[in-house]
């Protein structure tokens, strides 16, 4: 099984594609290897999306980061609660601060914070700055999202509310398997 994930994804991946081109691209060159879709999708009209480009099934990233039983600080689910797309932005700062080896191709999408406005478009400074550095895992630590990083892609509108993950995942597909049923009316 391969993911094709496009730039819309939270966390690090590639700026090349986004997912809608990307998936069937993806499928077409790997058959008969099932591909999930990734990037872009926190709901069932996501999923529905997905499925009619081909893909075996979709990966959800963001939206279940702010479910109840996430493994996310309380800071981080609010942050992801009160974003909007526009709020997320790819970047190597994080990387730099943490000294995270990801291959220079692969950057990552967060929200933005005090911390990004502040050091974005001098990584290169970062890289050095022990005292930038050591102040970071500090405010990390301490769960200030002002300074720490967190994960997000533009899905972030899309999110209201934690509900349990179960109960989400339910919705999620019976969403899904509305659009569906709608889609094919549109056959007929």
């Amino acid at each position: 099984m391969l993911v094709a994930q496009g730039t819309e994804a939270g966390g690090h991946g590639s700026t090349i594609r986004s997912t809608l081109p990307l998936v069937p691209a993806v499928i077409d060159a790997t058959v008969p290897t099932p591909v999930l879709a990734a990037g872009g999708i926190a709901d069932g009209r996501g999923v529905a999306a997905a499925l009619a480009l081909g893909a075996a099934g979709a990966v959800i990233g963001t939206r279940f980061c702010a479910t109840k039983e996430a493994l996310v600080r309380p800071g981080a689910k609010d942050r992801l609660l009160h974003a909007k797309s526009g709020d997320t932005v790819r970047t190597r700062v994080f990387d730099e601060v943490t000294g995270a080896e990801w291959p220079p191709a692969f950057s990552a999408r967060v929200l933005r914070n005090h911390f990004l406005e502040q050091w974005i478009g001098k990584e290169a400074e970062l890289r050095n700055n022990e005292a930038a550095r050591t102040e970071y895992r500090e405010r990390a630590q301490e769960g200030d999202y002002d300074t720490a990083v967190v994960w997000a892609g533009e899905v972030v509108d899309l999110i209201s509310g934690l509900p349990p993950a179960g109960e989400l995942l339910e919705k999620i597909g019976r969403e899904a398997e509305q659009r569906l049923r709608g889609l094919s009316r549109l056959l007929a």
